[in-house]
């Protein structure tokens, strides 16, 4: 429950909005909270507070048109090598028209500027990210702090979205690698947190 970008957030534009994707600036903070909020109002997102924002502001680019926020998403870095695209939301107006797939472009783009290794994400469109390049994993690919916002969730033990990953640099990632995030620094209780499996 990170994103709420659902299928037709990534249709291929109906229509030309001339919209700006960039940066997010904190000016922008408490629309990007009602947009987030919104959905965590009807169970499709996790709620986020003003502090949560404002502290991973940094993270966030946005979709403008005209100073009106369409859209949201974030790239978080878990270590050198590898971050996730999380907080995506698509404001309902601004649905099929191809913001979704701009925000999840732009993300990608700056995970390539800081040169990670690879960028995943929970997803209920896997189709949509498999057109740009991502492939579903097991979840046990993924470094264990991805799940720190997951324990909140409600769906937490019948979880029903799927991870996805796209390896942007094969020299910095490798499957190989029996954690590919890199070394741990974990004892050995932490390695064997249960992580949740997908509901049937």
């Amino acid at each position: 429950m990170i994103s709420a970008v659902r299928a037709d957030a990534f249709a291929e534009p109906a229509g030309q909005l001339r919209f700006t994707v960039r940066k997010a600036a904190m000016r922008e903070i408490p629309a990007i909270l009602d947009l987030i909020n919104g959905y965590a109002a009807r169970g499709v997102m996790l709620p986020r507070t003003e502090l949560e924002l404002s502290e991973t502001i940094r993270d966030f680019s946005v979709a403008i048109l005209g100073g009106r926020l369409l859209g949201c998403g974030a790239l978080h870095f878990y270590s050198p090598s590898v971050g996730e695209i999380r907080s995506l939301a698509v404001a309902g107006e601004a649905k099929t028209h191809g913001v979704g797939r701009k925000l999840v472009e732009a993300l990608v783009a700056e995970a390539e500027r800081y040169e990670l290794g690879a960028v995943f994400a929970f997803t209920y469109v896997v189709e949509f990210f498999g057109k740009v390049g991502f492939q579903a994993v097991e979840r046990g690919m993924l470094p264990l702090k991805a799940w720190k916002d997951c324990v909140r969730c409600p769906k937490f033990q019948a979880c029903d979205e799927v991870a996805v990953l796209r390896v942007l640099r094969t020299d910095r990632w490798s499957k190989a690698q029996g954690q590919p995030w890199g070394e741990s620094t974990m004892g050995a209780d932490e390695q064997f947190i249960r992580i949740p499996t997908p509901g049937r």
